[in-house]
């Protein structure tokens, strides 16, 4: 009789846990998604969610390319991403950055996901009456109007779902964009700094600037810079942005590129810091919209001769015995002028 009830026990308790789990109506379903089980979306929850997102103003927490190819988000996970997403950033240039505020254009619903454009989506096909042209004496004219769209700068994310769209809230598809557009922020710091590595928002937020940042951090850290000096140092251009004048620290941030490499502060007492070693490491998707950005078309117009060295190096003047003056800061009783940008 012993071994009957035990057995019965053991047979009865998968069945007992089932029948609690359930009856728990909160058990298995997602809190930040619509639950499994969803029926597929009503048109008027698509009317709803239009309404909803339409217009709307966001910030970038993902880099958009340009071009056809945007941004493909399933269960959480953004693709392409890494070396991938970098190359289509430097091929057809961002459409948006990290932190930049971006406006939903565009919401289209096929059969297992949705299609979320920001600021007027990418290039679109032409239909084949807006090809057609009349031609005579006077030239070529098309025969449709031309559309103000045609050079939409923008891009796109495509939202997939299994099998098909499920029901749910406006909220929960807004959790379910987080990944690559953010809602909740309210100016476009706020929006950026939830894009950068942790030991960079924390810099950031303490006006400090670290060996590895971009110029986009140091500019989030600490301002524009007043002053701005270029020179040269064996055949390496890099570029200093200086900080504070005396009878304050002043600090010279170098850059080669558009990383941080050297950083230099002249304390009042006389003291000189300099820091060289790398404190922060970039995503490559950073590191290539910024080159991008900042890339120089070719055929430049200029005023210098052929030949001419496009920069040329500063001498640096001697102070006293021993002791040398930071690059680009002239002495006192020197005309030297550096080559100082406003």
């Amino acid at each position: 009789m012993k071994y009957l009830r035990l057995v019965a026990f053991f047979l009865l308790l998968p069945l007992y846990c089932f029948s609690a789990f359930a009856g728990d109506p909160q058990a298995g379903t997602p809190t930040n998604g619509p639950s499994a089980n969803a029926p597929h979306m009503s048109k008027q929850t698509r009317i709803e969610l239009v309404r909803l997102l339409n217009a709307e103003l966001v910030y970038v927490r993902s880099p958009f390319p340009m071009g056809r190819d945007g941004l493909k988000l399933h269960n959480g996970v953004v693709t392409p991403s890494g070396a991938q997403l970098a190359q289509l950033v430097a091929t057809f240039g961002p459409a948006a950055k990290n932190g930049d505020a971006v406006r939903i254009t565009g919401i289209v619903f096929k059969e297992n996901y949705i299609h979320v454009e920001i600021n007027g989506g990418p290039v679109k096909k032409q239909k084949w009456y807006e090809r057609i042209s009349v031609g005579g004496a006077g030239g070529e004219t098309p025969v449709a109007p031309s559309d103000s769209n045609a050079n939409a700068r923008g891009s796109f994310v495509n939202v997939y779902f299994d099998h098909y769209i499920p029901e749910m809230t406006g909220q929960e598809f807004k959790q379910i964009l987080r990944p690559v557009l953010d809602f909740d922020s309210k100016s476009v710091e706020e929006a950026y700094l939830e894009t950068v590595p942790p030991k960079a928002k924390a810099a950031i937020e303490a006006h400090q600037v670290l060996v590895g940042m971009n110029r986009e951090m140091v500019t989030y850290a600490k301002g524009r810079p007043p002053k701005k000096i270029r020179e040269k140092e064996d055949e390496t251009e890099f570029e200093e942005w200086i900080y504070g004048e005396p009878p304050k620290d002043v600090e010279f941030v170098r850059f080669i590129g558009d990383e941080v490499v050297r950083l230099e502060t002249m304390k009042v007492d006389g003291t000189k810091l300099v820091k060289t070693e790398k404190e922060l490491s970039l995503d490559p998707v950073t590191k290539v919209a910024q080159q991008h950005d900042e890339a120089k078309p070719a055929g430049t117009p200029t005023l210098r001769r052929p030949g001419e060295e496009s920069d040329s190096p500063i001498p640096r003047t001697q102070t006293s015995p021993g002791t040398t003056r930071p690059t680009g800061v002239p002495d006192p009783g020197s005309t030297t002028t550096p080559n100082i940008l406003p």
